[in-house]
């Protein structure tokens, strides 16, 4: 299994990170979890294209977390010639994407006018899940746990395992019992965090507001050390760090947990096996 960040950025623009966005290869199957700003575009820098998605999962409809899923179900469409592409989310996502569909009407009804191979609309299949669920993307089980982002509701948060291999998957939220049930014992788990310390510094009400729904480094690694994850890896950083800061922001979480930590740019990957274990 390979887990590559496709997007280390956050609602703030920045021209070195993308939105929110992470791929899991496990064999051939290419899973998307979340669909920040310029997904498709580090999906290609990752050596995938949504033609190779067998599902997207959407942890919550924060706009900076799905403000590229229209792109997602458009490249999809245009590059498979109608393929069926599958969208798991929390309640709320079937009429998120219902409103998608109706924006991208006038495209799809220029390029079905154009071009003889398209035929009719994007087909989707969305699933919306609750906590506690858990399904089969071919050969990657999925898990579903609910995490906390109030007021935002719901958030959900994935553990995908292949082949003996677990990978945790967590969007927005503050340690919790949900995010403990899908770390636990994980090879590597993923989590989007910011610098509390950092952030209390800027003078900005909506900045602090970030302090209340947000995992720190520190509430992070400390959840890595309790549920006894192999590996830590950061996403979401805000302020975004420069690769100089990186030993910093590692140090933090290496106070509380003492397993491999892993940060980095767009594209950052790790690729775990079971024998490697």
């Amino acid at each position: 299994m390979e887990i590559i960040l496709t997007g280390t950025g956050s609602p703030i623009p920045d021209p070195n990170r993308a939105g929110p966005s992470t791929l899991v290869k496990a064999g051939n199957t290419h899973i998307l979890v979340d669909a920040g700003r310029g997904a498709v575009m580090r999906m290609a820098g990752a050596g995938s294209m949504p033609p190779l998605l067998s599902a997207v999962l959407i942890t919550h409809l924060h706009s900076d977390h799905v403000c590229a899923l229209n792109d997602v179900i458009t490249t999809h469409w245009v590059m498979t010639q109608g393929a069926t592409l599958s969208i798991y989310g929390p309640p709320g996502i079937a009429q998120f994407v219902e409103r998608q569909m109706f924006a991208l009407e006038p495209d799809v009804g220029y390029r079905i006018a154009h071009h003889d191979e398209l035929t009719a609309a994007p087909s989707v299949e969305v699933t919306e899940l609750e906590p506690g669920a858990s399904f089969a993307v071919n050969d990657v089980q999925v898990a579903v746990a609910a995490t906390e982002h109030a007021p935002v509701r719901p958030t959900i948060g994935f553990r995908l395992e292949h082949e003996g291999v677990v990978a945790a998957v967590v969007g927005d939220t503050l340690a919790c019992d949900g995010v403990d049930e899908l770390a636990r014992d994980a090879d590597v788990y993923v989590q989007t965090v910011i610098r509390d310390d950092l952030v209390k510094l800027i003078p900005n009400e909506m900045i602090q507001d970030i302090l209340d729904y947000h995992s720190s480094v520190v509430d992070a690694a400390q959840t890595a050390a309790r549920v006894g994850a192999r590996r830590l890896m950061l996403t979401h950083l805000v302020p975004a760090p420069m690769p100089e800061q990186y030993p910093e922001w590692k140090a933090i979480a290496a106070e509380y947990f003492d397993g491999e930590i892993v940060i980095g740019d767009d594209l950052t990957a790790v690729t775990l096996t079971a024998e490697s274990e």
